[in-house]
């Protein structure tokens, strides 16, 4: 096929950032520049494209990421806004799996906020170069150099800022282009260009240190700016922008750019910092896949003449079109109509019509080449993160690894005609949204939700409601409480059953002892000269798997390593279920004798309030069991960051507001798992024999 755009002019790029920094805001002034909108979209207002869902129109935040495409200098830009809300932290995840770059957010008073820390982290997890934008600008109290202080010394990044100020807070009007070495002034009027000047004389010292900083460290990663800089020469703009790219694409450096996006000040020279330091497909090092057996080092380069290689990264339930799945293509190329295969699920699929998406608007198309972001409907059996490739050449791209979720709470129906009807809404809503999980209690036969977050789990039955028409009761909502084994414990377990003809006979012999936090489930087979036959193993395993995932006391255990090292077995009676009913009574049998303890949720919070107002919030986070890491006074507010258990936060957000008349806000996000004090643990245990 003939490419509409070489692959060296195609960028695949993500707006990330902290709740409220501006990146919807941002996202909707690129969209209009670059004329993919012919009106300017307010979050404020419930206008914003790229927030299309009601509730993220009503609520004013994003709640989906969402996909777009959009034209610069003759280049394609596929662009993802992604939510800044921590308990949606799945879809920024997802996102900066399969892009390439990203424009990193930040608020130019607040600087570098708490998920700020995490989606940076997530960026580097997938190392995606990026480029910061420090944004409100014009804000009273805004300071460009502390925030390029912060993304050093709290994200560990090298900042390298090509952009300064021309004025401050409200005088707030241009910026000095430290490469180009000029002025850029915008009018009041966003839809006038912006105007090209020679540094006011009042600024001139500090550009000229910044620019010569700038130069200084281009001329350690090369040789030819070094000599020029060392002979006094002119250096051209074209070599400073390449290294400047070279150095963006290998994470070594930041490039930091600001401006004021809700007034359309600084969007245009960022649109241009994309296309001239963010990399092309052709810059990311090959994807590597594995075959089906296994087997490692199978490269899917950037060439459509290649076998396809694609990933799933997101899939949506829509009302009216069925399943959307959305794809990137990594190299090859999907035609619509066309048979492929989810290698990581084995299935043949064929795909239905292909589309690239704008928000929730859609452009068919009939084929897409590599380096694209598309969506496609048809198929049936895939899911977020399933490879999709050629049938006759099998490969499996690396998934996406979610964060467990950390909440829990029983949904009803308000009508037992929808009973049926809600479990097919809420396997869809689990098809969307990997974080989000739903089971069956087979004690209490309720309907369990679980997921991030309040907020997280009050959308989706919102969704449920609102899209599918079903109404819901939800209860209060639940800790996911885990349990875990402190001393080692040998555990003997024998299921043995004769009815006159073949009976059952499984015995075993497993060793229960305590594994490093975080290490899940371990099982080591120390069987010798055939105590027990191998075949009989893997039973064994999954016996002592499905038991330490219901626990003793209803919550799975944890952090445990089950050791098989005895046991007998019956020529005629022996069979898998013998053994893996054997395996699951020993663990059962174990565990209360290896002195469990109960491990809690332990959220991240971070805490931004005016400084009037910050003793009243630290003694309500004392009552809360709170652990205070740390607390940074700026001039005039006060940031917290701190540790505290989930099951102390529920209503945390309303009582925040009320203690510091809604100035005040915070973000969490989970952390990890800890001992919960003995004497709640028995507390808790009681009230749940209440029950």
């Amino acid at each position: 096929m003939s490419r509409t755009f070489p692959l060296e002019k195609i960028r695949n790029m993500g707006i990330i950032a902290h709740i409220d920094a501006g990146k919807t805001t941002a996202t909707e002034r690129i969209l209009y520049y670059t004329g993919r909108t012919y009106k300017i979209g307010e979050v404020d207002e419930g206008t914003a494209t790229m927030d299309w869902m009601q509730q993220e129109r009503e609520r004013g935040i994003t709640i989906t990421s969402a996909a777009t495409t959009c034209y610069w200098r003759e280049y394609c830009i596929n662009i993802i806004d992604t939510p800044g809300h921590v308990d949606f932290t799945a879809e920024v995840e997802r996102s900066l799996r399969v892009l390439d770059g990203g424009i990193v957010i930040l608020d130019a008073l607040a600087g570098v906020e708490a998920q700020s820390e995490t989606v940076w982290r997530q960026a580097d997890k997938y190392d995606v170069a990026r480029l910061c934008f420090l944004n409100k600008m014009d804000r009273v109290g805004a300071d460009f150099y502390h925030a390029v202080r912060m993304v050093e010394e709290r994200l560990q990044a090298k900042p390298l800022p090509i952009e300064l100020p021309l004025g401050v807070e409200n005088l707030f009007r241009g910026v000095i282009d430290l490469v180009e070495n000029n002025a850029i002034t915008f009018p009041d009027n966003p839809d006038l260009m912006p105007v090209m000047e020679t540094i006011p004389e009042s600024d001139r010292a500090v550009a000229a240190e910044y620019r010569q900083k700038l130069i200084e460290r281009l001329a350690e990663s090369d040789n030819q700016i070094m000599q020029m800089y060392l002979e006094g020469q002119d250096i051209p703009v074209s070599l400073l922008k390449g290294v400047i790219r070279k150095l963006t694409i290998a994470n070594q450096a930041v490039p930091v750019l600001c401006g004021s996006a809700l007034r359309g000040k600084g969007i245009r020279p960022l649109l241009d910092a994309v296309v001239d330091y963010l990399p092309s497909p052709l810059d990311i090092p090959p994807i590597s896949a594995m075959g089906l057996s296994g087997e490692k080092g199978i490269l899917c380069r950037p060439n459509d003449e290649d076998a396809l290689a694609a990933l799933v990264f997101k899939t949506v339930s829509d009302p009216f079109m069925g399943r959307l799945s959305y794809i990137r293509v990594y190299s090859g190329e999907i035609k619509a109509g066309a048979q492929v295969l989810n290698s990581t699920r084995n299935e043949k699929e064929r795909l239905g019509k292909l589309y690239l998406m704008h928000a929730n608007h859609r452009e068919e198309i009939d084929e897409a080449d590599t380096g694209a972001i598309v969506a496609v409907v048809g198929l049936k059996k895939t899911f977020t993160g399933d490879t999709i490739c050629n049938v006759t050449s099998p490969l499996l791209l690396e998934s996406i690894h979610f964060p467990e979720p950390v909440i829990s709470m029983a949904i009803e129906p308000k009508s037992k005609a929808d009973q049926d009807k809600l479990h097919n809404v809420l396997n869809k809503l689990m098809d969307e949204d990997p974080t989000f999980q739903c089971y069956q209690n087979s004690e209490t036969g309720q309907t369990i939700i679980s997921g991030m977050g309040e907020l997280h789990l009050e959308v989706l039955t919102e969704r449920a409601s609102r899209e599918f028409g079903i109404k819901v009761n939800v209860g209060k909502p639940q800790v996911a409480y885990k349990e875990t084994i402190t001393i080692l414990v040998e555990s003997e377990g024998k299921f043995i059953r004769q009815s006159g003809g073949k009976g059952q006979y499984g015995h075993v012999w497993l060793r229960l002892e305590p594994g490093e936090r975080g290490s899940g489930f371990a099982f080591l087979n120390q069987i010798r000269s055939g105590v027990i036959p191998r075949e009989f193993i893997s039973a064994i395993e999954a016996g002592s798997r499905a038991a330490v995932q219901s626990g003793v006391s209803g919550y799975p255990v944890v952090d445990i390593k089950v050791t098989l090292y005895d046991g007998s077995f019956h020529e005629v009676d022996s069979s898998d279920l013998a053994f893996n009913i054997a395996a699951s009574i020993a663990v059962k049998n174990g565990i209360p004798k290896a002195k469990p303890i109960m491990l809690e949720p332990i959220m991240k919070v971070g805490i931004v309030t005016p400084e009037q107002f910050l003793g009243e919030i630290l003694g309500d986070l004392n009552s809360r069991r709170a652990h205070i890491e740390n607390i940074e006074a700026h001039e005039t507010f006060s940031i917290i960051r701190c540790f505290v258990p989930l099951s102390e936060l529920f209503g945390f957000a309303g009582d925040l507001r009320s203690l510091s008349q809604g100035r005040a806000n915070c973000t969490m996000e989970f952390c990890r798992y800890q001992e919960l004090p003995s004497n709640l643990a028995k507390q808790h245990m009681a009230e749940m024999a209440v029950r």
